[in-house]
């Protein structure tokens, strides 16, 4: 992406992951990134978040009702688990070696990843409200 076709809030090469932040899935999520990803490869911003709204609206996604992970990267936006195994790719191992699924067709990927997506607050639980990153993980999340 070129400078003058960035999302708003976004440096030239920066990757952001948007998750819902009253997820419980999600959250963890958002943690394991946190956890594995020494480099500080990618961002982080909620859904709920004011930038995570802007950044929905920016690429014409709804920003009441949202069941999927997504990923903004040089190459633009990528959704379910395109952005996951993105992801996993440029994570150091043993997690960089998920992303052999690519070879899995992604229609079939995608139907597995809508099926934890559209039951996840079942199967894990929600928060109230979003929960807000801790002091020492602050910089890793988008802010408004």
């Amino acid at each position: 992406m070129t400078q003058s076709n960035l999302p708003p809030g976004l440096a030239a090469g920066e990757r952001v992951v948007l998750f819902d932040g009253v997820c419980k899935l999600c959250n963890g999520w958002a943690k394991f990134l946190i956890r594995h990803d020494p480099e500080r490869r990618f961002r982080l911003a909620s859904v709920q978040s004011a930038q995570g709204q802007a950044l929905l609206t920016w690429y014409g996604l709804p920003t009441d009702h949202f069941d999927s992970m997504a990923l903004i990267d040089e190459q633009g936006l990528h959704l379910r688990s395109s952005a996951l195994l993105r992801i996993l790719a440029r994570l150091p191992w043993p997690w960089r070696g998920l992303s052999w699924l690519r070879l899995v067709p992604r229609p079939l990927r995608d139907w597995c990843y809508d099926r934890i997506a559209l039951n996840r607050y079942r199967l894990f639980g929600r928060h109230d409200v979003c929960l807000l990153p801790t002091a020492d993980h602050g910089e890793r999340f988008l802010h408004d």
